[in-house]
């Protein structure tokens, strides 16, 4: 199965630098537009794809509308491809929470894999979620090409368990409306390479 991931158009929280983790923001008009370029690009240039999915957030259900009309694809929502939600941080700029909660801020909390900022998800929960849903993919669309539209951690974790391990994951990022290929197999019982790191460090 070939996997096309397609990160939603810009908001206005993206251009501002806040958090939106789990926040139900819609696109700006600028984001709806590289969509609709986007959208024309893929009909014109890509190979078919079978489905089209969905996080049910928000600004990734407006950008998959966007390409559901010009590719004739209903759209499929899958509540695994949300994205993570960082509790006391969503809605605030790093500045932001930088200032209202210093402790956490100091301890880098958010990219800490087995811990988060109160009220949201830590990363390992996320790399959970993300993997059932693409081991859910694998086992029930083989063979099938398939275009997901979700979010930058969603992204980050598809990457590093299918294709890239972790090394880079906090580094890595897939801008708006960017785009991400992986192949999916579940030849060896599982469409998963990588896990990530065991020490616990940052």
């Amino acid at each position: 199965m070939e996997l096309v991931v397609i990160r939603h158009g810009e908001t206005q929280a993206n251009a501002e630098g806040r958090y939106q983790g789990a926040l139900d923001i819609g696109l700006k008009k600028s984001g709806q537009r590289h969509i609709a370029r986007l959208a024309d690009e893929i009909a014109a240039t890509q190979a078919p794809f079978d489905r089209l999915l969905a996080s049910p957030l928000l600004r990734t259900r407006e950008s998959a509308a966007i390409l559901s009309r010009q590719l004739g694809l209903p759209v499929e929502l899958v509540p695994a491809f949300r994205e993570r939600d960082v509790g006391l941080f969503e809605g605030l700029t790093q500045a932001e929470a930088r200032e209202r909660y210093p402790e956490l801020w100091a301890r880098n909390i958010t990219r800490r894999w087995a811990e988060a900022p109160p009220g949201g998800e830590t990363i390992d929960e996320v790399i959970a979620r993300v993997s059932q849903g693409l081991t859910e993919l694998a086992s029930i669309m083989q063979g099938e090409r398939i275009l997901l539209v979700a979010h930058g951690v969603v992204a980050k974790v598809i990457r590093a368990v299918t294709i890239a391990g972790f090394d880079d994951f906090f580094e890595w990022q897939l801008p708006n409306g960017g785009m991400l290929s992986v192949r999916l197999s579940l030849a060896d019982g599982s469409p998963l390479r990588f896990s990530r790191p065991l020490d616990g460090g940052d």
